[in-house]
């Protein structure tokens, strides 16, 4: 609860465990929006299929945007000093 992002890799049962778990308490509002970061488009892009989630209304076209995906440490680090005001916008 005191994180103040999530960044997860490719992974299992664990790294889906926490990632939904995160999600989960952001869009219950149990804790404030956090930065959650997923890295590895190729990876998260076949493991999770968000559109169709929001198709089929397990989720709404908002929540999808609860998560950014990128291809580096260094563009991760770059969302979550975004999300807080620290960065420059994304161009």
């Amino acid at each position: 609860l005191r994180a103040r992002a999530l960044v997860a890799f490719p992974g299992g049962y664990g790294t889906f465990d926490e990632l939904f778990e995160a999600l989960t308490l952001v869009q219950t509002g149990e804790i404030p929006r956090i930065p959650v970061v997923l890295v590895g488009s190729r990876f998260w892009n076949r493991a999770i299929d968000w559109d169709f989630m929001v198709a089929e209304g397990f989720i709404g076209a908002a929540e999808r945007e609860l998560c950014t995906t990128v291809e580096t440490g260094a563009e991760a680090a770059a969302t979550i000093l975004r999300h807080y005001g620290l960065g420059p916008p994304r161009s």
